[in-house]
């Protein structure tokens, strides 16, 4: 069978940027043990890949992704678990969990290209862009509810992404939403109708603008923003501005902008 999840690396003036495509189009890239396996293990070498400048993830076959799949699971629908013993499903679960975590925290930014379903899973996901296109034909749904099931792992980040009001709409119903509807809601930030590398092409262009540092740093404290006390967060802010300065791209950007001239870290793909 083939992978899973196929990664293509493409350089840029300064660094490179990589492409992760789910690739199970006869499921519409349902999330697969495999497949959630190799994201996080693309997640985790992205961490540490100083070159790297930013990813972007899409779906194969028209679709993004149709949520988890729940073929593994299917001797045990409905089944109860016997008393004293520890249910598998807790630690499978929890480690989706885990992926949309490292997807937050990847130090370069994120872009998101959906194209047809992306539903459940595949919505949680879309929430941990930075960045996130949507064709036309995109729907977006989290149906869990709707099949007796509860979006468990996903619950936090549909919050994070969209606020208190519109996830409960979306979580507590399992409404489908078109990509105009998607943008209204905030899941989206541009439709497209045309061509869709065409329009990923324009959003890397402009995100490579941004200094790979000052990015990993602006990044980092955006997530710390619901898990830390304001003082302290500020405190971190503080010195990650300080550090900043102090640093080898501010003296770059800062000569470049007096000069009129792009940093070297700016360069069209």
């Amino acid at each position: 069978m083939a992978d899973s999840l196929v990664i293509d690396r493409a350089p840029l003036a300064s660094g490179s940027v990589e492409t992760w495509t789910l690739n199970d189009p006869a499921s519409r890239n349902a999330l697969s043990e495999a497949m959630v396996d190799g994201l996080i293990a693309a997640c985790e070498q992205a961490a540490a890949d100083a070159d790297l400048r930013g990813v972007v993830l899409r779906g194969a076959g028209g679709h993004f992704c149709a949520g988890g799949s729940l073929g593994g699971f299917a001797k045990t629908i409905g089944q109860p678990l016997a008393a004293g013993t520890a249910d598998p499903l807790v630690p499978l679960n929890r480690r989706f969990g885990a992926l949309l975590q490292a997807l937050c925290a990847l130090p370069q930014w994120l872009i998101v290209a959906v194209e047809g379903a992306a539903l459940g899973g595949g919505f949680g996901i879309v929430c941990c862009a930075d960045h996130v296109l949507a064709h036309t034909s995109a729907q977006f749904a989290t149906p869990e509810v709707t099949l007796g099931i509860v979006p468990a792992q996903i619950a936090p980040f549909v919050v994070r992404r969209l606020g208190s009001v519109a996830a409960r709409r979306c979580l507590l119903t399992g409404e489908r939403w078109d990509a105009a509807k998607a943008q209204r809601a905030g899941l989206v930030d541009e439709v497209v109708a045309g061509d869709m590398e065409t329009a990923v092409q324009a959003v890397i262009a402009r995100h490579v603008a941004a200094a790979p540092q000052a990015v990993a740093a602006t990044k980092r404290l955006l997530l710390a923003q619901s898990e830390t006390p304001l003082p302290a967060l500020l405190d971190e802010a503080a010195i990650a501005f300080a550090q900043a300065l102090r640093g080898s791209e501010a003296p770059q950007g800062l000569v470049a902008f007096a000069a009129r001239k792009a940093p070297p870290w700016s360069a069209k793909p």
